[in-house]
């Protein structure tokens, strides 16, 4: 990991679902391949410290690198007319955002730029034909924005990998294992490089979600960073998945002005501590137990209360009661959107899409304690999050269970109403959406309303992260608490009399 100075040198259709690797991925990459330019000799010789990407997507990384930000949008809709496709440019930015952006002192900030990804992503997938491209263009907007920060903050830019340092296939896994668990960021950077060559993407994303939920560090975006960074490999390809681990190793392993948590005994790792003491009194059934709403309820109600350390016994034990998991799991969803509630900001939006994250991972996941793992340690993840709400100031006495007890009215706002009253006051739109949802109206109305909002009021990453995750949680979450989760939604989500952002009309005039 080095620094640099800075240097300088018919649209195709859209890819509407990515999934496996299929022939007709296989042909359109081939497409890409023999497309695009080859890297030149004179830029073969640039930054030769800094790390390459392949020869396919390498001038289109380099290109969004160079492109003014007020120039941005243009350039890249004129690639599009020219039959660069929606998954070429997606690549191009992960990888531009990860060579160029570092998530230190903390993954957040300006590394946003690379953890919004996915989300925009979600949103274009989510979306009708027409604004697909909304959302791709307004990250590349912010890449820039995040690109400026990192130059001034030092122009950071991730180092060619040290290839005399990479263990054989044999031993790159243990390798990894053994580096992250001393928290040794060089020994862990050439062990994950070894892994991306060797191992397959189902092996590497356990290990991942394994790391990304053993602190609370970066309040949840070492997580957020593992389950949004592979739903983009996802859909770009595993073969442009070592540089992205190597970010996310390097992500995983901050801990910013502090000793080495390995050798120390620190806050942020107390609840995993914890974790791992438990895993081993679970029998192989734990996650066969029974469905229970009053259970769900209860456990909110003591993780309102409850230390992260308690969090994860008190989730133990009503597992091993015999409780299923998707119970625990509506009691942190709930958590999360009550939180909204009680203090709307950035707090209480992290603890939204931190669920969302662990939640993703734990449906992923195939080894049953890497799940278990997840679940306890989302659990503790809850009290952080109400404990760094206090830290902020005032913490209303709000209980999301006040807006399952509203009735239905005679007639209700339409979603459209609803964002426009949001303005004046969250608490009574939150009312009207949950009144709305009980009286029979559609929930893929709201949630069209209000990503429509987010693609013109979105002026920060935070509104497509949270969109992205609290829509798609809408149904993760069980059925009876569903309506009430959205609704709580409504604290964060954009209003109709928000600031424009001023970027959909650019977009739409240049794409056409």
């Amino acid at each position: 990991m080095i620094n640099r100075p800075a240097t300088t040198s018919g649209r195709r259709r859209f890819m509407g679902v990515c999934g496996g690797v299929t022939a007709a991925v296989a042909l359109a990459e081939l497409e890409i391949i023999n497309r695009l330019p080859r890297v030149s000799a004179a830029e073969a010789t640039l930054d030769q410290q800094a790390v390459r990407f392949s020869d396919d997507i390498e001038p289109l990384v380099r290109l969004l690198e160079d492109t003014p930000r007020n120039r941005v949008v243009e350039v890249f809709a004129d690639k599009v007319h020219g039959g660069t496709s929606y998954r070429e440019v997606l690549t191009a930015l992960l990888l531009a955002g990860v060579r160029n952006v570092q998530p230190r002192p903390s993954v957040g900030f300006k590394f946003h730029a690379v953890l919004v990804v996915n989300s925009a992503h979600l949103a274009s997938l989510a979306s009708p034909d027409q604004d697909r491209w909304l959302p791709i263009f307004w990250a590349l907007d912010y890449f820039k924005s995040s690109q400026d920060r990192d130059v001034r903050e030092g122009n950071w830019t991730m180092a060619a990998v040290d290839e005399s340092s990479v263990p054989a296939p044999h031993l790159a896994r243990q390798a990894f294992i053994d580096a992250m668990d001393r928290w040794d960021v060089d020994a862990a950077d050439v062990a994950i490089a070894g892994l991306a060559r060797s191992a397959g993407a189902n092996e590497v994303f356990e290990l991942m979600a394994h790391y990304g939920c053993r602190d609370f560090r970066s309040i949840g975006h070492k997580a957020i960073f593992v389950a949004n960074g592979f739903r983009t490999l996802q859909c770009i390809g595993w073969r442009y998945s070592e540089p992205v681990l190597r970010s996310l190793t390097y992500a995983l392993l901050n801990h910013n002005g502090e000793p080495n948590p390995a050798d120390s005994d620190l806050t942020p790792d107390a609840a995993c501590r914890v974790t791992e003491e438990l895993m081993d009194g679970f029998g192989d059934h734990w996650n066969s137990g029974k469905m229970d709403p009053a259970a769900s309820l209860a456990h909110l109600d003591a993780l309102r209360d409850a230390s992260p350390e308690q969090a994860v016994r008190e989730t133990a034990a009503l597992i091993q009661s015999g409780i299923h998991p998707q119970s625990i799991a509506d009691a942190l969803f709930l958590s999360a959107g009550e939180m909204l509630m009680q203090q709307p900001g950035i707090i209480s939006l992290h603890s939204s899409t931190t669920t969302n994250a662990m939640q993703y991972a734990y449906r992923t996941a195939r080894d049953p304690k890497t799940r278990l793992r997840l679940l306890l340690q989302n659990a503790a993840f809850i009290p952080h999050f109400r404990s760094s709400m206090q830290s902020r100031g005032k913490v209303a006495n709000k209980q999301i269970n006040e807006l399952q007890q509203l009735d239905a009215p005679a007639t209700t706002m339409s979603p459209t109403k609803i964002f426009e009253s949001a303005n004046q006051d969250r608490a009574g739109a939150s009312h009207a959406a949950m009144q709305f949802l009980a009286g029979g109206g559609q929930a893929e109305q709201m949630i069209q309303t209000a990503r429509q909002l987010v693609f013109l009021k979105g002026n920060d990453s935070h509104d497509y992260k949270f969109s992205s995750a609290v829509l798609e949680d809408f149904y993760a979450v069980s059925p009876e608490f569903r309506n009430s989760y959205l609704a709580a939604s409504t604290y964060l989500l954009p209003a109709s009399g928000d600031r424009d952002n001023g970027l959909v009309d650019r977009i739409r005039s240049a794409i056409g």
